[in-house]
C-alpha cells in the first residue's frame, strides 16, 4: 500500500473495482483477453496477432507518455473500436461469478467504512458487469452507485468519470473530501490527486482490508 494523501476532511471513498476489491489473476487476464479475442474475430486475425497489436500499442504509448499506462478501452479506440462497442462486448462477455466468490473480510472492512463515509465505485467496465462483480464478492449493498464506462463513455483516466462520481456523492461533498483507492496509479490515483482528492495505491484486496485498521 502506498498512501499519497489523506484528505483533512474526508467524507467519501471512490473505489476502483477490478484488482482492487478482489485479487484474481485469472479473471483479471480474462477480462482483457476476452475482448482482445473478440477484436481478433471482428478483424479476421488470430488472437495472438491481436494480443501483439495491443501489447505493442501499449508499449508505444508508455514510451511516448513518460511511462504512463493506457486503458484497454482507449487502446481499442485507437484501433477504430468505438467505446460503445467496447461497452457492448464487456456486457456480453464478462461473467465475474465464474471466477469470484464472497469475501467476508472485505464485507467487514466496507461495513466499517460505510458507517463513517459515503462509498462509490468508478470503473472502466460498464455498470452491468461492474454490478455483477460487486454481487459476486458480496459487497453490492455498500455501493448504491457505480460510474462505469457507459456512464460517460470515457475511460479512466479521463476527468469525466471522477467528476461524475463527486457529483453523485451528493451535496456537501467536493473533490477535496474524497479519497481514491485503486491498483493502478496512472488510471486510478494520478488524476484524483490533481483534482485535490486523496489517494491510496493498493496491490490488491489484501491491502484494502488494511485501510480501516491502519490508515484511518
Amino acid at each position: 500500500m502506498k498512501i499519497y494523501k489523506i484528505p483533512t476532511e474526508l467524507k467519501a471513498f471512490i473505489f476502483d473495482i477490478d484488482s482492487t476489491l478482489y485479487t484474481n489473476q485469472a479473471y483479471a487476464f480474462e477480462q482483457v483477453d476476452c475482448q482482445v479475442r473478440q477484436f481478433a474475430k471482428e478483424r479476421g486475425i488470430t488472437a495472438d496477432e491481436a494480443r501483439r497489436m495491443v501489447a505493442d500499442y501499449r508499449k508505444k504509448f508508455a514510451a511516448e507518455h513518460n511511462g504512463s499506462k493506457v486503458s484497454l478501452g482507449n487502446t481499442l479506440l485507437a484501433f477504430g473500436v468505438p467505446i460503445e462497442q467496447s461497452v457492448q462486448w464487456r456486457r456480453e462477455l464478462l461473467e465475474p461469478a465464474d471466477f469470484l466468490g464472497r469475501d467476508e473480510q472485505l464485507i467487514e472492512t466496507l461495513k466499517i467504512l460505510q458507517s463513517k463515509y459515503k462509498l462509490i465505485c468508478v470503473t472502466n467496465n460498464p455498470v452491468l458487469p461492474a454490478r455483477k462483480t460487486l454481487e459476486a464478492i458480496g459487497v453490492s449493498e455498500f455501493f448504491p452507485d457505480i460510474v462505469g464506462l457507459d456512464t460517460c463513455l470515457k475511460s479512466k483516466p479521463a476527468l469525466e468519470p471522477f467528476q461524475t462520481a463527486v457529483e453523485r456523492l451528493g451535496e456537501g461533498i467536493k473533490a477535496e473530501n474524497c479519497l481514491a483507492v485503486g491498483d493502478r496509479y496512472d488510471m486510478d490515483i494520478a488524476l484524483p490527486l490533481e483534482m485535490g482528492m486523496g489517494g491510496i495505491l493498493v496491490s490488491g484486496v489484501e491491502e484494502v482490508y488494511q485501510i480501516s485498521k491502519s490508515v484511518l
